[in-house]
């Protein structure tokens, strides 16, 4: 991957997470189960800190 590559795809990360954070949020409100949202954004985060390790490397 090329440092525009792991950039934007940063940036889908960011969405993602944004939008199971918000989607967990609602399933808590409303009692329901938030086990699979909460390995979602685990491996998210995950992926996110291995891409700016990479991105690290160009600079």
């Amino acid at each position: 991957m090329n440092k525009n590559e792991i950039e934007a795809r940063i940036r889908e990360i960011k969405s993602d997470y944004i939008r199971i954070q918000a989607d967990l949020e609602k399933m808590g409100n409303i009692g329901g189960n938030t086990e699979r949202g909460e390995q979602q954004l685990a491996a998210l985060e995950k992926e996110l800190a291995e891409l700016n390790k990479k991105l690290d490397e160009f600079d």
